[in-house]
């Protein structure tokens, strides 16, 4: 830290902005382990200060030591963690994608819920959201859902929800009151930063345009502001409507359409991989990782940790740190 403000103190640091900006966000990087560190360092001062006042018979004095030092330990978890995501993007800001499965209303319903699910989670980790695109199904749910997501280590997190999640549940939808089970994909992209080259030729673009579908005022739906991208060799396709400006749109859609092709290319380098070390027991994207029952019985199961979570209400409303940090550990394990 202390050489990277030596070289960001320099005269000539400017001189070549590219290199500055590569200098900045690695301070970045390390300050927030060095802020948080440093952070714990006075939560065990305060410790030791309350377990002196309990020595000399302050009531109350040595619960209030105990609750902070546990909080040191949840502190130090979380930590030590962080220091396990050592993938190539898991610092940085995620985007993630939710889609139905089959099953018309139900699977829309379910998809909904996943979003408000995330966005809930975002919301607890003081992260920033940013929902670019939906598309709202028929009658009740979503038919997809893209958002960005903005914080200190958002992908590595959140790359432990990419899979099939399964919903059971007396449905809401059906008159007889049967239970139904219900299905909605999760996929997980990092945000790429421009210093990473994704050459995408125009030529292999396809460029709609079209009124947005969601909620606006006097401009946004009055316009053809909404863009999608169809990447033709790939077959990809993104979408962004949330912006009043055209250019924006297409720009957020650019950026999201360079992060699909960065994680497509990086799949069929680890498809490579697995060809030669069948032993190798990835999860696959495509696998169930995740079962919600909510009748007869209310249980979040995790099948590939088997995490068992019997609040299912708090889950769904975005307490998701149990599962995803006991994936991350079996993971870095």
């Amino acid at each position: 830290m202390a050489a990277l403000d030596a070289q960001a103190a320099a005269p000539d640091f400017w001189n070549n902005s590219e290199q500055a900006q590569k200098i900045l966000k690695e301070r970045a990087e390390l300050a927030e382990p060095l802020s948080a560190w440093r952070k714990q360092l006075q939560e065990l001062d305060d410790v030791k200060v309350f377990a002196e006042l309990a020595a000399e018979g302050a009531n109350d004095a040595e619960a209030e030591a105990r609750t902070k030092l546990e909080d040191v330990g949840k502190a130090l978890e979380r930590m030590e963690l962080q220091r396990k995501l050592g993938g190539e993007h898991d610092a940085g800001n995620a985007i993630v994608t939710v889609h139905p499965g089959a099953g018309g209303t139900e699977a829309q319903d379910w998809a909904e819920m996943l979003l408000r699910m995330y966005l809930r989670w975002v919301e607890r980790h003081g992260f920033k959201a940013e929902l670019v695109d939906t598309q709202p199904g028929e009658g009740a749910g979503i038919k997809n859902a893209t958002i960005t997501v903005e914080g200190p280590y958002a992908f590595g997190y959140l790359k432990a929800e990419a899979g099939i999640h399964r919903l059971v549940r007396i449905s809401p939808f059906d008159s007889n009151a049967r239970r139904h089970t219900s299905f909605a994909s999760i996929f997980v992209y990092p945000e790429i930063d421009e210093a990473v080259e994704v050459d995408i030729n125009e030529a292999d673009l396809r460029i709609d345009t079209y009124r947005s579908s969601g909620a606006g005022g006097q401009h946004v739906n009055k316009t053809d502001s909404a863009v999608r991208l169809t990447h033709l060799p790939t077959g990809i396709v993104v979408a962004c409507q949330n912006e009043r400006s055209q250019h924006k749109n297409k720009s957020m859609a650019m950026k999201i359409l360079r992060s699909r092709l960065y994680e497509l290319e990086k799949q069929k380098q680890r498809e490579r991989m697995a060809e030669m070390d069948k032993a190798k027991k990835d999860i696959a994207w495509g696998s169930q990782i995740r079962s919600y029952v909510l009748h007869p019985y209310r249980l979040v199961k995790d099948h590939r940790t088997g995490i068992e979570i019997g609040n299912a209400d708090a889950v769904l409303d975005g307490d998701l740190d149990q599962l995803i940090e006991a994936y991350l550990q079996a993971q870095a394990a």
